[in-house]
């Protein structure tokens, strides 16, 4: 839906993280823009029951596009980002060619632009063909519009190259995003080494490939305080890492997924390949430190590691299939049976670690409701339970472990300017 230009949102409860607003009112649009009064012509949307926020942010996601297309685009992704509530996504760049140049950079933000149903910020690599060997030309990547360097993925495993990373990237102010793992300790594991790897008698990935490669960097982290993001957490003792980091007050921040804040390696018991995850589904204890490292402030921000693949590679079996799963159309609804449900967190706790706790660690300016500001927001029916379907994603792919899943909530639509897409009206 691109019109009407006018819009008035009656009786929503807007739930604003940057100024603290927690009310129920009315919002008006104008040509793309939040107003005082709607003007009369405006088109009235009863949102009477629905939460009125901010855009919502993901910060990892795998659009796919130059190279893969046969799996996500920018423009299948992007619909499938506004229509889980994001109008701000943040993509890899383990592309074929991967974002390891300026010109690749400049082609996604264009792409983006042509294309997007949201707003698309893409992460350069961290060294040239994310080999883990030469470093990429930061300053010129962050020119050309790249928020974050990382090499998703792959961690950057050789201790010379990662320091001269935090280096370079301390030099221009820039934000390293790491995949930590270490090959070595991760030994080819397709799945969490523990009581169901050795049941199923499938190789076990050791958490400590993980863990190693966060204590490692946090101590280049100390030498050299660039600004530090671990992706995807996903153990306890990790979580721990990063919280004794901040206390130390360094700058360094982290994510968790929605799965594995949901899933446990338990799910993997029947060997379904849409569970299979990296970094893998952990034990209850790992996923209860996930959710504490949430409530505590030691995790910033929820994210989906949105990973399209085709059906007939996750058909090849659990040892042979690619690891990951789509998930931005499910995010919101599953972050809230993980927190809200359970009675740990509110509805403004969960739109903060979608909003605030993602934008500061990109640094991304606030977008509150208020007259004058461009329309950013998202709609959600927090009442109003919905049933995941997995060939009824826009994703192109539909890899779920959720398919059938109730969730207790619905995304009912995003306004980004004058784009306006609102579930009832598609």
């Amino acid at each position: 839906m691109q019109t009407p230009a006018t819009l008035l949102l009656r009786g929503g409860r807007v739930i604003d993280p940057y100024t603290g607003r927690d009310q129920v009112a009315d919002v008006a649009i104008d040509q793309g823009r939040i107003v005082e009064r709607a003007p009369k012509a405006a088109e009235v949307v009863d949102a009477a029951g629905w939460i009125v926020c901010p855009g919502l942010m993901d910060l990892h996601v795998h659009l796919r596009e130059p190279g893969h297309g046969h799996k996500e685009t920018i423009e299948t992704g992007t619909r499938a980002a506004a229509a889980g509530g994001f109008t701000y996504v943040v993509c890899m760049p383990n592309t074929n060619p991967p974002l390891d140049e300026p010109e690749r950079i400049r082609w996604v933000i264009q792409r983006a632009q042509e294309v997007g149903k949201c707003e698309v910020a893409p992460v350069a690599c961290i060294t040239r063909g994310r080999t883990g060997k030469e470093l990429a030309d930061f300053a010129a990547l962050k020119a050309a519009g790249a928020v974050a360097f990382s090499d998703d993925g792959d961690g950057v495993e050789d201790d010379k190259v990662m320091a001269r990373a935090f280096e370079q990237a301390a030099a221009c102010d820039a934000l390293l995003i790491q995949h930590c793992e270490f090959r070595a300790l991760s030994a080819g594991g397709v799945m969490h080494l523990g009581g169901v790897s050795r049941r199923l008698g499938l190789p076990g990935l050791d958490p400590r490939s993980e863990e190693a490669m966060i204590e490692r960097d946090i101590s280049l982290c100390r030498k050299t305080p660039a600004r530090y993001h671990v992706a995807h957490i996903s153990t306890a003792r990790a979580i721990e890492l990063v919280r004794r980091a901040k206390a130390e007050g360094l700058p360094v921040t982290t994510e968790v997924c929605t799965h594995h804040l949901t899933l446990t390696d338990e799910a993997c018991a029947t060997a379904d390949p849409n569970t299979k995850m990296h970094p893998p589904l952990r034990l209850q204890s790992d996923m209860d430190a996930c959710r504490q490292g949430l409530l505590d402030g030691t995790i910033d921000c929820i994210v989906t590691d949105h990973a399209p693949h085709t059906a007939e590679e996750k058909a090849a079996g659990f040892q042979k299939a690619p690891a990951g799963i789509v998930g931005l159309e499910t995010a919101v609804g599953l972050a809230a049976k993980a927190m809200i449900e359970t009675s740990l967190a509110d509805w403004p706790r969960l739109i903060h670690w979608f909003t605030i706790g993602a934008a500061h660690v990109v640094r991304r300016p606030p977008r509150p409701i208020l007259p004058g500001a461009e329309a950013d927001l998202t709609l959600i029916a927090p009442n109003e339970r919905s049933t995941v379907n997995s060939q009824r994603l826009l994703s192109k792919s539909k890899n779920t472990p959720f398919d059938n899943w109730e969730l207790p909530c619905r995304v009912k639509g995003t306004i980004r300017g004058t784009r306006i897409q609102l579930e009832a009206a598609s």
